[in-house]
């Protein structure tokens, strides 16, 4: 055969073929697999029998319970335990990937530091943490000497009835501080509505498993919302029993999906909907009038002592949200409004859910009011199926803190997110008021800062504002394990251990529907040189001195939980010693009494509140000295007379004007993407589509005839703008979103971390234009007023 170049290609095309259709090339690359596996870099467990360690996982308030398998002492494999009553052997995939936030040594501070650059610089040097511990103690005691103590402050993530947030708290407070703040989370909202309509200070409860119809206004039941693995348990319960959901979320989540039916309202009109429901409900006297009657206050018109006369709330239903009216206030169809309102009231076991989302972040309060007085009028309150009234856990109280007399002045102080304020009366944290009245100073009204568990720098709405803030905050501490962004910009780290390897406790896990204690426990000794954050408080205490001292008796945090426990055994409900808790991983009592009457109710009538009484009088007492209607306008307030004590709908209203930002910005939170303080594991980058994220391009969901007015098409690149800033997406066509929004993920857009997290997509936190919530103050964060423009 002549050798030419045509014969050459021949030769050359039909051997690669040859090959290839050989078993030469799949053999190679199984060799070069089992090849790369036995690199002496490659981490490979040690051989050996497998063993399973119990635990809970805390990475999210639901505290699933979990089983570890481990070769020699290293964790392999996390799922979900089968025999704890949570989550019955369910497990999201935050949790599934737990290993990953252990062993990512990329992301984790190693040992105690101290920085030695200009701050943000990431110049630091190792210390010891003698050293560490007594530089904070030095500070802290300087204030005191001052007479200053009012200038620490505390930012905490950990859950609210948790043994480190009381930690934490009682250093503050031992100390003379009032500034012991909370990371915003759904939670506060459901307290405050806990606490208005019915007098409780207790856990909020929802018996989802029993309930046979469902309206969540927003809740993300399938995507992480409350106890994730609850929810997946209980979904089985709800297709055995054919329990009928109704989603409201502006888009098709895979909650909306799920549903049996879905309502789309405009974004912030979740109130009305609610009300509009109420109007059918009361109209039609298809409510419990045996509970309204005898348990409610405010429902009917009714005169005071004195001869006023106040409207009732079925009077303001019926005058206001009617199904027409609401139809144009919401966008949904008055026809279909009357259909559930119907199908809702002749249910055996309704419940209404109030929420966004994983419940990460604060609603809107009167919004809250609203889809809570549901149930009320179906006299669901504290019913199987419906949502309960529960008394805390048994723990044993601490005794109280030492004051000396500076501790007592510093209490005195105004705090400096003005939360239990007359003008922020109801809310017990307001991290958001905090960043304002900092940047608003001349200088810092806080010298120093400590940070646990929590992120605002990357989680908060506005975040800018608050980075802001940190600088001009003279001393800065994280207690994080992780190098994230609020933690780079800190003068000092004492870095706590990963939720694998310390000892914590979650005291009723989020909407669980009976008393729950909930106890990790390490799994694996320490990797680096990183100590428990309770045990370096009590530490902290002890070199502080004093009374300060005095106020933590333990020896470690091991210590001051157990004496909580106590109460467990102490209580005769369900007696367990300390070992039985260790050993199984939780107290519970698998029940609740399900009672009716005014006795549980504490409000000042002892009834459930359709108007709330402690309303008035907090609204009565910020009015002293000036108008009523200026009152409300600080307040934020646009309603009159008394719809104001009342569940209604308050438009909330973003201060960029709507021509020049057309379109809304709703940030929305997936179940494979973690949202919190902690980063997105490398496993679960993975698990996002190529529509959510590309290399290092985010995409946002824009509906296909929005997009088509911005001459966008599918990975169309685009800039996203707001009043705060700017960020560059691209584009996914998708026809589940609602038109002229914008959806974009929580959980991307990292400025720290390791290669795998640092520049992946970005974050929305950074253009949200934060508006406060009327009444509460707590930040509004699917409000944001927002252009496109096509790159």
């Amino acid at each position: 055969m002549e050798f030419n170049r045509r014969n050459f290609i021949k030769f050359a095309v039909g051997g690669t073929g040859g090959i290839l259709l050989s078993p030469l090339p799949w053999k190679l690359i199984d060799d070069i697999a089992i090849w790369t596996q036995n690199w002496s870099w490659v981490p490979v467990p040690v051989r050996g029998k497998f063993s399973y360690l119990n635990s809970v996982c805390t990475l999210c308030p639901g505290a699933c319970g979990i089983q570890v398998r481990k070769v020699g002492s290293r964790a392999v494999k996390i799922e979900g335990r089968g025999d704890y009553p949570v989550n019955q052997g369910g497990i999201c995939p935050l949790g599934m990937a737990g290993l990953q936030i252990l062993y990512n040594e990329g992301i984790r501070w190693k040992a105690p530091m101290k920085r030695v650059g200009p701050r943000g610089s990431q110049e630091w040097k190792e210390i010891p943490w003698d050293e560490a511990i007594d530089e904070l103690a030095t500070r802290i005691k300087g204030l005191r000497e001052k007479g200053s103590p009012e200038k620490l402050a505390a930012i905490d993530g950990n859950q609210s009835r948790s043994t480190m947030a009381l930690l934490i708290k009682r250093l503050l407070s031992s100390i003379g501080s009032p500034n012991y703040m909370v990371m915003p989370r759904e939670e506060d909202t459901y307290d405050m509505v806990n606490f208005l309509m019915q007098g409780s200070r207790g856990p909020i409860a929802f018996d989802l498993e029993n309930a046979d119809f469902i309206v969540s206004f927003g809740c993300s039941l399938f995507d992480g919302w409350g106890a994730p693995g609850r929810m997946l348990s209980a979904s089985r319960e709800w297709v055995k029993n054919k329990t009928y959901l109704v989603q409201i979320d502006p888009r098709t989540s895979n909650t909306a999906s799920k549903a049996d039916l879905w309502l789309a309202p405009f974004p912030g009109t979740e109130a009305a909907l609610a009300l509009g429901m109420a109007h059918v409900i009361i109209k039609e006297k298809l409510y419990s009038k045996e509970f309204i009657e005898n348990h409610t206050f405010g429902f009917a018109d009714w005169f005071e002592e004195d001869g006023v006369k106040h409207k009732g709330f079925s009077r303001i239903v019926l005058e206001k949200y009617s199904p027409q009216v609401v139809e144009n206030i919401t966008g949904i169809k008055g026809r279909v409004i009357i259909e559930v309102a119907r199908k809702f009231a002749s249910a055996h076991a309704p419940i209404a859910l109030a929420g966004r989302g994983k419940g990460t972040l604060p609603g809107s309060l009167y919004e809250f009011m609203a889809v809570h007085a549901l149930n009320a009028l179906k006299g669901r309150v504290n019913k199987k199926g419906g949502p309960l009234i529960a008394d805390d856990i048994p723990l044993a109280q601490w005794s109280d803190p030492e004051y000396d007399p500076v501790a007592m002045d510093g209490l005195k102080k105004a705090r400096v997110d003005l939360a239990k304020t007359p003008r922020y009366p109801f809310s017990r944290s307001l991290v958001n008021k905090f960043t304002e009245t900092i940047n608003n100073s001349h200088g810092s009204p806080i010298d120093t800062l400590m940070l646990f568990s929590a992120n605002p720098a990357f989680t908060i709405p506005d975040s800018q504002s608050f980075i802001k803030a940190m600088a001009k905050i003279p001393f800065i501490v994280s207690f994080s394990p992780f190098m994230d962004e609020t933690s780079l910009m800190a003068d000092l780290i004492l870095p706590d251990h990963t939720h694998l390897e310390k000892m914590a406790d979650i005291v009723w896990p989020t909407g669980i529907q009976y008393p729950l204690y909930a106890l990790s426990q390490p799994v694996v000794k320490p990797i680096y040189r990183t100590e428990h954050s309770g045990d370096v408080i009590i530490s902290l205490a002890k070199r502080i001195g004093g009374p300060v001292s005095g106020s933590f008796q333990w020896a470690n945090f091991e210590e001051a939980l157990k004496e909580r426990v106590k109460g467990l055994y102490d209580s005769g409900r369900e007696k367990v010693s300390w070992a039985d808790i260790k050993e199984n991983g939780y107290w519970s009592i698998p029940a609740h009494s399900f009672e009716g009457g005014s006795d549980i109710f504490q409000t000042p009538s002892k009834r459930f509140e359709f108007f709330s009484t402690e309303i008035e009088l907090a609204i009565k007492a910020y009015s002293k000295g000036k108008s009523f209607d200026d009152a409300l306008l600080d307040l934020g307030i646009s309603s009159k007379g008394d719809e104001v004590y009342m569940p209604h709908y308050e438009e909330i209203k973003s201060g960029a004007d709507k021509k020049e930002y057309p379109l809304l910005l709703f940030p929305m939170e997936l179940i494979n993407l973690a949202s919190g303080w902690i980063g997105n594991p490398p496993y679960l980058n993975k698990t996002l589509f190529d529509h959510q994220l590309k290399r290092d391009d985010l995409f946002v969901e824009v509906n296909p005839k929005t997009a088509s007015q911005y001459r966008l098409k599918e990975g169309s690149k685009a800039i996203i703008r707001s009043p705060k800033g700017e960020l560059r997406v691209r584009i996914h066509l998708f026809h589940g979103a609602m038109p002229d929004v914008i959806f974009i993920p929580f959980g991307l857009g990292h400025t720290a971390y390791d290669k795998y997290l640092k520049g992946k997509g970005v974050n929305p936190n950074e253009i949200i234009d934060q508006v406060e919530d009327p009444l509460s103050g707590q930040p509004v964060w699917w409000n944001t007023r927002v252009k496109l423009i096509r790159i």
